[in-house]
């Protein structure tokens, strides 16, 4: 199983003993000593997310022992709730505050100070300042439910399954590795001159995203884990679907920058089929051919889902063997030519891009404020809920992707 975030990894973990988590720590260490092929990206997450799941573990192995047998309540309650402004969008505690806040319910004291605590975060660094906020008050996601939001965002697949993630400052020039080339044969005492990593840079704007959802004023009914999980659906669906949106059509003014900007050159990066026909099995052996090899061991074939059963399905090689196989086993759509591929219902019809989609970015600059009016639909009995974020997307190299397209 693979982890995209440690908070992710975490939360598989969390429930499992200290055995099963070392356990788990030993096997990882294992693959990533014998396994050339390990995905060590991917562990490093695992690993970082099982230390937190012990420390979790250890922590409240720990509270019980400090607990007063006969109240249940703890010795050391004070240093129990510190919080700090390292960790305060992290906490349980302002998780719950944030939530009550929205449902107009009262704050105990403990969930008072983190609420307290947070905003002071946000003037302190001048977060509000980069949205334009309707009250002095913006509430900022707690961090589980940001991870919660963009894991179902990549779990509905799309590009933002396979694309690669930021959480940086606007403006910020990000380095990001490119493929090396190989090693260089050398003769014994001559002079070998030194070379420079393969780095380039990529640097995101910040785009505001605007989505306002109205709910009845019976939502201070609703359990807090109920309206989490309305909360998550609709930024699933609202703020991290224009992302993705970004990531294919974006044209780069007041919006993020799509994988369509890219200059497609016929024989350089681009295969053309006929106008009204369908690609050819060597359209797609040539357009594979077109990919440097740096980029072609990490890429996947991107199309709607009319192209891939109106242009893929029927399509087969010289021994009438059809190149789309389906993968229902692994849970995915299916492999052409051995590329697994990523169904993007915003990709133009008749479009195919093969990449690397790891160096498609798209950049969360800040996660989502949440703002609530009680009036603006008072005479409708509605309550108001203002969601803004400020994101942006970008190709990082575009010569690791290449397109097989239909002639205008």
């Amino acid at each position: 199983m693979k982890f995209t975030s440690i908070q992710e990894a975490f939360n598989h973990y969390r429930t499992h003993t200290l055995e099963q988590i070392e356990t788990r720590a030993t096997e990882i260490k294992g693959l990533i000593e014998k396994d050339a092929n390990a995905d060590v990206a991917s562990l490093n997450i695992e690993i970082a997310g099982l230390q937190q799941a012990k420390e979790n573990l250890q922590g409240k192995q720990e509270q019980r022992s400090q607990m007063d047998p006969i109240t249940g309540m703890s010795f050391n309650q004070q240093a129990s709730t510190e919080i700090t402004n390292e960790n305060v969008f992290d906490t349980a505690e302002y998780r719950s505050a944030f939530f009550k806040t929205m449902l107009g319910r009262e704050l105990t004291q403990v969930e008072q100070s983190a609420y307290s605590r947070a905003q002071s975060v946000v003037v302190a660094e001048r977060r509000a300042d980069d949205f334009s906020t309707s009250t002095n008050t913006p509430a900022i996601l707690p961090t589980a439910t940001l991870n919660e939001v963009i894991s179902k965002a990549r779990t509905m697949g799309g590009l933002l399954s396979v694309c690669r993630a930021f959480n940086m400052p606007a403006k910020l020039s990000i380095p990001v590795g490119t493929p090396s080339t190989r090693a260089k044969k050398h003769a014994e005492g001559a002079v070998v001159e030194s070379e420079k990593p393969n780095v380039t840079n990529v640097s995101f704007d910040g785009w505001e995203i605007i989505k306002i959802f109205s709910i009845s004023a019976k939502v201070r009914r609703m359990s807090i884990p109920a309206f989490e999980s309305y909360l998550v659906d609709e930024l699933a669906a609202c703020v991290m679907a224009t992302i993705e949106y970004w990531l294919v059509a974006g044209e780069g003014t007041d919006e993020g920058t799509g994988i369509d900007t890219i200059t497609w050159t016929e024989g350089v990066n681009a295969i053309e089929y006929a106008a009204g026909a369908k690609p050819t099995y060597q359209d797609f052996v040539n357009t594979m051919a077109l990919l440097k090899r740096g980029y072609s061991a990490g890429a996947s074939w991107a199309m709607n889902n009319a192209t891939l059963y109106t242009h893929v399905y029927g399509v087969v090689d010289d021994v009438k063997r059809p190149i789309f196989i389906a993968d229902p086993k692994q849970e995915q759509i299916g492999h052409i030519l051995g590329k697994p591929v990523v169904i993007d219902d915003n990709i133009d019809d008749g479009d195919i891009t093969l990449g690397n989609f790891q160096y498609m970015a798209y950049n969360m600059i800040e996660s989502p404020v949440i703002e609530v009016s009680r009036e603006s639909s008072f005479n409708k009995g509605l309550i108001d809920y203002r969601a803004l974020a400020i994101a942006d997307s970008k190709p990082i190299i575009p010569e690791a992707f290449v397109r097989l397209h239909e002639a205008l």
